[in-house]
């Protein structure tokens, strides 16, 4: 449905807004529908820094449905005289003060979301939970993955909700964890397979230390000047190993690394 505005600016669809308060006003960016989400996304995550590729029209509303442009005397107690001696010119944002005032309603300005386009972002952020689940965890019994189809069945029979205020990897921690506690299908993590490297005067003092994190020894090589060893661990013991690296890291001097080859299932004769 179009925005209904004045004969001589433009009518602007499909649009979605970013709201903010400011001066005792409150004040509306308008985007570009098209990849509005994503971009304005991008643009906060850093990925996009081209404002003329965020903005559907660089203007600033009181009220964008309605087309009012804000007042340049709320403009002015909003944003200052300095931006605003260039801010406004033929109803549009020029040059650098545009570009601050735009960039700060992007920044701290409410995202306002339709119905349907939250509800579309969170059947996405559901389904990258349940892809991210299906990498992380196998079937204990076969040590296999499973398809993500089962795993967004005992997502629902868990009883998991997403949250969307944080991002899909952020969650899948606690979605693996609820799934063992409240679903019927049985997981297990997906165990890590890893290569640790380093001088092999520092790999007979480390050695015991850092086999004891393992549940299984796949290699163990101490030809040469360098030891290396690839381990089968549980996801956990990953930092336990990447700590224990970082506080060698003056005897080791650069020389010891940890490198995650795959991610594998837990071993049946572990």
């Amino acid at each position: 449905m179009p925005i209904q505005q004045p004969s001589n600016q433009i009518k602007l669809t499909n649009v979605s807004i970013v709201r903010l308060k400011k001066g005792g006003k409150r004040f509306e960016a308008s985007m570009q529908i098209a990849c509005y989400k994503n971009k304005v996304q991008e643009w906060r995550n850093g990925v996009e820094t081209n404002l003329d590729d965020v903005l559907q029209i660089s203007n600033v509303f009181v009220n964008v449905s309605k087309g009012q442009v804000a007042p340049t005397e709320d403009l002015k107690k909003a944003f200052g005289k300095t931006e605003v001696d260039e801010i406004v010119k033929e109803a549009s944002l020029v040059g650098e003060a545009r570009d601050r005032s735009a960039e700060l309603i992007l920044k701290k300005g409410e995202l306002q979301v339709g119905e349907k386009e939250r509800e579309h972002a969170l059947n996405n952020l559901w389904k990258e939970i349940a892809t991210q689940v299906s990498e992380k965890v196998v079937d204990p019994n076969t040590q296999r993955p499973y398809p993500v189809g089962m795993i967004e069945k005992a997502m629902h029979e868990a009883g998991f909700s997403v949250k969307t205020g944080k991002s899909s990897k952020s969650q899948v921690l606690e979605c693996i964890k609820l799934l063992q506690e409240k679903s019927t299908l049985p997981i297990q993590r997906a165990r890590m397979r890893v290569r640790i490297t380093m001088p092999i005067k520092d790999g007979k003092r480390l050695k015991e230390q850092i086999h004891g994190t393992a549940e299984k020894v796949e290699e163990d090589d101490m030809a040469g000047d360098e030891w290396e060893t690839i381990l089968i661990i549980d996801p956990g013991q990953f930092r336990v190993l990447n700590e224990l690296l970082s506080s060698e890291s003056s005897a080791l001097k650069g020389k010891g690394k940890i490198e995650t080859l795959t991610m594998a299932g837990a071993s049946s004769d572990l």
